[in-house]
């Protein structure tokens, strides 16, 4: 058989089992696994979807995060597929859409969500993971598939909201990941002799990093329970017993520590890398981890899920103020960040607002099953007509700072960064308008307070109307403030004006 020396993300999984095959690779509360007993069960896992998956499927993961989603996910790329993950905490109707964009019919769950998942995906293959794992490894079939795998495969797709009201899938490659990966690593010293604190749900991007950072280097990762973060506590203790030392986290995450004074019962010392991403790290918050981690390395990280979790990054000097803002930085190696102008022109003069554009091989592959919003999004790069190059859009302004760097100068369009969540704002109008009792209704960002606020007109009241909208939509996507309104404020085209609306109510029109 002809043996295929591409590398994979399995290639990680497999040299770290080789090199630590007795190290603890993830731990979640009382469990954990070595690295050879996470790649045998993965390995147990692909043998027996082999029987069932074609090469390039994809297949919905819905479980809680944690040790069985990480042994779930490797599994499906063993047998030659991709993963998706379904979070638990998504409504119904949304985990249905989902699966109707993925057109999958294969789900694997727990056996304690097996009830609820035949429920959610009728019609679908259902496998429990505890099953799965009792397989025998079948070494030629796993060889098998392995030698038709090539980098640019499906490796995951991960769900951003979408102006349609439908979910974007985003699919990432595996070339993608191990290519960021391994500069990330890299660039801020991630080594087989740390411990990360995996905070991000398995949907989120942000935990591509902690996962892939583990499985490249050697590090052990802790999954940190949801539960943990609605109790500071606990959370801290988790950090401080575990001897973490990285943390890789949202800046809500972060702040939720700090607003609640949670440093000054337990400082985790053993952390040395605090790097955050999602939304704007609030200069105060920062200044309490700083004061009491004051010999840790702080890095903002930027990036959309397109570009496969990060393309800029700045590490924070000790010396610098940064009360009027941290800039977004300079680009990771091997990606190209630049500035675009309204007339496709690079702009390289400091002080001047230009659209931030991506280029490089960490581009997703594009929107599963939706090549329309493909090609608004992944374009032929403007400034070159000599050869095919694709480039990603990401819809946000940005400019040069006095230091040669990026700053983040909001968004071009409706969408928002929120909650470490980008968020189509006419995808909450649609979700508010289909709720009968409301005629007519507008979202905006209030950008100062951080808040999503929402307005209709019709005859429920807001109470209901809040209700509903928690049942049906993701959490990140219900406004924290809704107002009832005998009329909306419109252009002079007829169309609903967020930008008067905010400056009459405070905050802005978006992010």
């Amino acid at each position: 058989m002809k043996v295929n020396t591409t590398i994979i993300v399995l290639t990680m999984l497999e040299t770290s089992s080789l090199q630590h095959p007795g190290k603890v690779a993830v731990r979640e509360r009382e469990k954990f696994l070595t690295y050879s007993e996470l790649n045998e069960l993965s390995k147990r896992t692909g043998s027996m979807l082999a029987k069932r998956i074609a090469p390039r499927t994809p297949v919905g993961v819905y479980m809680e995060k944690g040790i069985d989603a990480l042994v779930s996910f490797f599994g499906i790329v063993y047998a030659g597929g991709f993963y998706s993950m379904f979070n638990t905490e998504l409504p119904d109707e949304r985990l249905k859409t989902m699966k109707s964009v993925l057109d999958t019919g294969f789900i694997i769950t727990t056996r304690e969500l097996l009830p609820k998942a035949e429920t959610l995906f009728s019609g679908a293959e259902i496998y429990i993971i505890e099953d799965l794992m009792q397989a025998e490894i079948d070494a030629c079939a796993l060889d098998a598939i392995r030698s038709r795998m090539i980098d640019t495969d499906p490796l995951y797709i991960n769900f951003t909201s979408g102006s349609t009201g439908i979910p974007k899938g985003i699919a990432v490659s595996h070339r993608s990941v191990i290519d960021f990966i391994g500069c990330f690593t890299r660039l801020f010293s991630i080594n087989e002799d740390d411990i990360i604190a995996n905070q991000a749900p398995f949907d989120f991007d942000v935990s591509v990093k902690d996962i892939y950072s583990s499985l490249f280097v050697g590090a052990e990762l802790v999954i940190v329970p949801r539960e943990y973060f609605s109790a500071p506590v606990k959370l801290l203790d988790l950090l401080c017993d575990n001897k973490v030392t990285v943390m890789i986290w949202a800046v809500s995450a972060l702040c939720l520590i700090s607003t609640f004074h949670g440093l000054d019962y337990k400082t985790p010392e053993t952390v040395k890398k605090i790097l955050f991403s999602g939304e704007v790290m609030p200069y105060k918050h920062l200044r309490q981890w700083q004061t009491h981690l004051p010999g840790a390395m702080y890095v903002n990280l930027y990036g959309p899920t397109e570009i496969t979790c990060n393309c800029t990054y700045h590490i924070l000097q000790k010396d610098r103020d940064y009360s009027a803002g941290i800039p977004i930085g300079i680009p990771f190696p091997n990606e190209d960040v630049f500035l675009l102008s309204a007339d496709n022109k690079r702009i390289t003069e400091k002080g001047v607002t230009g659209s931030i554009v991506v280029r490089g091989t960490a581009l997703a592959l594009g929107y599963y099953r939706d090549p329309q919003r493909t090609a608004q999004a992944f374009v032929q790069d403007p400034i070159n007509s000599c050869y095919p190059e694709t480039v990603y859009l990401t819809g946000d302004l940005g400019e040069y700072d006095e230091n040669g760097e990026l700053v983040f100068r909001g968004r071009s369009d409706n969408q928002i960064k929120y909650m470490g969540h980008r968020i189509e704002l006419e995808e909450i109008e649609r979700a508010m308008s289909a709720i009968e009792g409301v005629d007519r209704c507008m979202c905006i960002f209030d950008e100062s307070k951080q808040k999503l606020k929402g307005f209709y007109m019709g005859t429920i009241e807001k109470n209901q109307l809040h209700t509903i909208m928690r049942e049906t939509m993701p959490a990140f996507m219900v406004p924290g403030y809704i107002r009832k309104v005998e009329e909306m404020i419109l252009t002079k085209n007829g169309k609903l004006d967020r930008k008067k609306t905010a400056e009459l109510v405070g905050g802005s029109k978006n992010g």
